[in-house]
């Protein structure tokens, strides 16, 4: 499956200002003019994992699912590490969360409760099961860039957002 299968990664916290701006570079170059996205789709790329965080993959799982009603044969798959990943969030988040998840296509845990490594683990298997990783990366440390250097050297494409973001 992984040669047609895109996975997301990227920072949770995004600075708020930036917020609306990653939403929109996700937006233009992932489904309106589509550089990136269409081409991907048009290739055969019919699978999108995202994480369920916060932040990046909250907003790469809300765009896949806009896609979805032009192009419905996409799916939106995601990989969370653990049933407990929303305690601690803010009832908001976890409102959004819990749509995201009644209208993804399919969900899976990497692990049942959470672990030290639960989060790493989920990382590794959204790579392992790709191609193509696109990402919001802007901190060379932390679990963004340990998975895109990971994404890396497992030989995925790497398409960093961050990058082409107004400044």
């Amino acid at each position: 499956m992984n040669n047609n299968t895109v996975c997301f990664t990227g920072h949770r916290k995004i600075p708020p200002k930036q917020y609306s701006n990653i939403a929109g570079t996700l937006r233009s170059s992932l489904w309106m003019n589509c550089t990136a996205l269409i081409e991907l789709i048009e290739q055969g790329y019919l699978y999108f994992g995202a994480g369920g965080a916060l932040g990046f993959d909250t907003l790469a799982s809300k765009t896949v699912l806009h896609l979805k009603e032009e192009y419905p044969q996409i799916k939106l798959i995601l990989v969370l590490p653990c049933k407990t990943q929303t305690n601690g969030w803010d009832k908001d988040d976890i409102e959004i969360y819990e749509d995201i998840k009644s209208r993804c296509d399919k969900f899976v845990y990497t692990s049942y409760e959470y672990t030290r490594g639960c989060m790493f683990k989920r990382n590794r298997h959204l790579v392992d099961f790709s191609s193509v990783c696109i990402c919001y990366l802007t901190e060379h440390t932390g679990g963004t860039a340990y998975t895109v250097e990971y994404a890396k050297k497992q030989g995925l494409s790497v398409i960093n957002v961050a990058t082409q973001l107004p400044s």
